[in-house]
């Protein structure tokens, strides 16, 4: 019997691009978890909910050694939407895809006038902050909520108030905060090591230049609760304060 479908529809595909987080581990692995584990223990949620790449271009490692990676990366909740870098016979069932022609941040189709703001499901709808676009730089004049994220690759981003703890400011270029940093600030999104942080009272939680980071326990004393600029020498966070 002949079966003849009467109601054909199409079926729509879509393109999409999307903002990921990428890690990208080096050996030995147990040790790499383990600084990985620090991070997530002193910045709760870091990766909850995020869309994140495992980049292992250049990593030395085979299938089997790739498969527990994965699992214990699901163990700690990080949740592995594909593989950059790997051979597609590293790959196998059940495991991510091979991705192939990713492209840094800064080459998606982010408006400079509408900035990536998340907002977590759990948390009222507000209306979203005042935005003026300026050429390579975000000035936004509300503070920045806690669960909502300001993410912005062209260029700096200046926000005319405080940084609520859970909220967070990601620049491709320099992060300046004319009010309290009690969230998350990442300058140089996109590999710009010579981006800055600077904030009229620093009491945040995370601050990360160029993929290097500083938790709140490792900031000076001193410097909480001071108008404060940070900026990357080598490998290390350096920070002073503002006059």
């Amino acid at each position: 019997m002949t079966k003849v479908l009467t109601d054909a529809r199409s079926i729509r595909i879509k393109g999409r691009s999307f903002l990921a987080v990428m890690l990208s581990p080096d050996l030995p692995l147990d040790q790499w978890l383990i600084r990985l584990d620090d991070l997530a223990a002193r910045s709760a949620g870091f990766f909850l909910g995020r869309p994140v790449v495992l980049d292992i271009t250049d990593l030395p490692i085979d299938k089997a050694q790739l498969k527990e990676l994965i699992a214990e990366l699901s163990a700690r909740n990080v949740s592995i939407m594909g593989i950059e870098g790997g051979r597609p016979s590293i790959a196998g069932p059940g495991m991510p895809p091979i991705l192939k022609g990713g492209r840094p941040a800064a080459d998606f189709e982010v408006s400079e006038a509408e900035p990536v703001v998340e907002r977590r499901n759990s948390e009222p709808k507000a209306p979203p902050p005042e935005v003026r676009a300026v050429t390579q730089s975000l000035i936004i004049r509300e503070p920045v909520r806690s669960g909502q994220s300001v993410i912005f690759p062209e260029g700096d981003v200046t926000v005319i108030g405080s940084v609520a703890s859970g909220a967070e400011v990601i620049a491709g270029g320099s992060v300046h905060i004319y009010g309290a940093l009690r969230g998350r600030a990442m300058a140089g999104s996109i590999g710009n090591a010579s981006a800055r942080i600077f904030c009229r009272k620093l009491e945040a939680e995370l601050l990360a230049i160029d993929g290097i980071y500083k938790m709140a326990e490792d900031i000076s004393p001193g410097l909480k609760g001071q108008a404060v600029q940070l900026w990357l020498d080598g490998e290390t966070i350096m920070a002073e304060k503002l006059i």
